[in-house]
């Protein structure tokens, strides 16, 4: 039996099959011995969004479970939702039903503002009442936001690529649980991944109407990301974004801009990123990002009829302008990832 606590005391809990473990230890012990400890962990969080015992899954560099040979509560849910537990890896374009370049008109963004376009729009629609939203602070750590109101996407902190892990699916439990109509989250391909496997295996999760994948070749921690960019004469007091375009990383300040080769990042990629092949998060039922787009549009990859009618929404209310894809690019940067993780695996 699964149970799941919340600061208001709300209590959810139904049955499940337990899986069976690989080693003789509590579930914890098994997924720390297969994922963490080998180094393939992504550090998507899913497991910290299951885990009902007090003081349970965290995340600080990596995953972390204090003491969890006497605090564990041997629940397996932990097993049952990460992405590396059995990991094959994914890669492709994935299933879709459609694939435009859009810019919103509402919204301002890196690119075409798409994901902020198509969570406002699912909030006006009643589709969702929350979604959970990564922000930052003054040094570019991540934050976790929950949003539940179009108003609040004009904070800037919002908007932006952060290139860093975040804690975005620990929250997501009681986003569920707080939520009437449904909850969307945004995330990296990892994450929703994460976020399949708990709508497949629990089903409040499914009250997750909505999971938006960022594009993505691969992530950072947050304090080896800072040191390295200052080396680099990136002022974080200055900056304004960051960037990947045509191979350069590219941090644009108030006063300049520092920009160097992408191949550059590669001593400081965590481990688990180094098996991942997915680039345009096959798993999402949107999935966002700029290649394959003109300047200032994003490339959306429609997975999902509820997206599908998101987009109508958005082109009947005419919030957005829209081009055309240019797949070929998406599909290179597939086979890009997927040989550079050959690479990095060596």
């Amino acid at each position: 039996m699964w149970r799941s606590r919340h600061a208001a005391n709300v209590l959810s809990e139904w049955r499940v099959k337990l899986p069976e473990k690989p080693l003789d230890v509590k579930y914890f012990g098994n997924l720390k011995s297969r994922v963490i400890d080998t180094g393939i962990c992504s550090r998507c969080l899913t497991c910290a969004a299951v885990c009902p015992a007090p003081e349970g899954i965290t995340a600080i560099d990596g995953v972390v479970f204090e003491n969890w040979e006497e605090k564990c509560l041997d629940c397996g849910a932990c097993v049952r939702v990460c992405p590396r537990f059995e990991y094959v890896p994914k890669s492709g374009v994935g299933d879709y039903i459609d694939i435009i370049a859009a810019r919103s008109k509402r919204f301002k963004g890196q690119d075409g503002a798409m994901v902020t376009e198509i969570i406002a729009s699912a909030i006006e629609m009643d589709i969702i009442d929350r979604a959970i939203f990564v922000g930052r602070d003054e040094e570019w750590r991540t934050t976790n936001f929950h949003l539940r109101d179009t108003e609040q996407l004009s904070l800037k902190t919002l908007s932006g690529t952060k290139y860093c892990y975040s804690n975005a699916l620990s929250e997501l439990r009681d986003a569920v649980l707080m939520s009437e109509k449904g909850v969307g989250v945004v995330g990296t391909p990892c994450m929703v991944s994460g976020v399949r496997n708990l709508r497949e295996q629990y089903p409040v999760f499914r009250k997750v109407k909505l999971s938006i994948g960022l594009f993505c070749t691969e992530n950072f921690h947050w304090h080896e990301l800072h040191e390295f960019l200052s080396k680099k004469g990136v002022s974080f007091e200055k900056l304004i974004k960051t960037d990947i375009t045509k191979g350069q990383f590219i941090a644009t300040m108030t006063d300049g801009e520092v920009s160097f080769p992408v191949k550059d990042l590669e001593e400081i990629i965590p481990s688990g990123c180094h098996v991942c092949t997915d680039f345009t998060a096959v798993d999402a039922d949107a999935s966002v990002g700029s290649v394959g787009s003109a300047p200032g549009f994003s490339t959306v990859i429609v997975r999902s009829a509820i997206v599908k009618d998101i987009i109508r929404y958005i082109k009947q209310n005419n919030y957005a302008e829209f081009g055309d894809v240019m797949l070929k690019v998406v599909q290179k940067m597939v086979k890009l990832k997927k040989k550079r993780e050959a690479h990095l695996k060596k």
